[in-house]
């Protein structure tokens, strides 16, 4: 068990050393801490499977390739999923928006709706946000899920503010809107910044 231990240890090494990463980047990468990586790099203890399936993921090889003994240099990590995975968002986040520019064309040219057909993107930058949330937690790291949470609630809180000043002008406290959404921010920022980590 020692040795396997000692391998394990000294293939995760050597696989972030070539990546390029630190053991704080491949931590947030993980959503574990840095300490768990240090204990996993210095052979103290074992990641999980499910930690070692995301490790080869992250650098493109086998689970094999990190509890057997490798030659040195035999087995090299690609780390180029990061254009890819942009791209993926910047497509997904301009879908977003040709939508809406779509629905926007076609509430402005019905005479009915058509004073109001600004507010789709009053509601677009919410759909971003969801976009971006959905992506951050597959992909992202503790800071993109904490901006794209942010992103989100400030949205729904400007949704509710301009729909309120449009369709119901006689409510005058819109910033009871931001009070109320005060403490979800601060939940935001101590629930990925300061709860405990695996």
């Amino acid at each position: 068990m020692d040795d396997l231990k000692d391998i394990i240890a000294k293939n995760l090494v050597r696989l972030r050393q070539q990546a390029g990463l630190t053991q704080l980047k491949l931590a947030e990468m993980l959503n574990y801490s840095d300490k768990a990586v240090s204990k996993w790099e210095r052979g103290e203890s074992i990641p999980d499977l499910r930690v070692l399936i995301r490790l080869a993921e992250i650098y493109h090889i086998k689970v094999d390739d990190i509890i057997t003994e490798q030659p040195e240099g035999v087995v090299k990590p690609k780390l180029n999923l990061g254009k890819k995975r942009l791209l993926i968002v910047l497509l997904a986040v301009g879908l977003v928006w040709f939508v809406a520019t779509g629905i926007f064309a076609i509430v402005y040219f019905t005479p009915a709706a058509a004073k109001y057909a600004w507010m789709v993107y009053i509601v677009a930058p919410f759909a971003t946000a969801v976009v971006l949330t959905v992506f951050s937690a597959i992909w992202g790291t503790k800071l993109t899920n904490a901006v794209s949470c942010t992103l989100l609630l400030w949205s729904i809180v400007v949704i509710f503010h301009i729909f309120f000043a449009v369709f119901a002008p006689a409510v005058d406290k819109f910033w009871l809107f931001y009070v109320v959404a005060a403490p979800f921010q601060v939940l935001i920022v101590l629930w990925f910044f300061f709860r405990k980590v695996k």
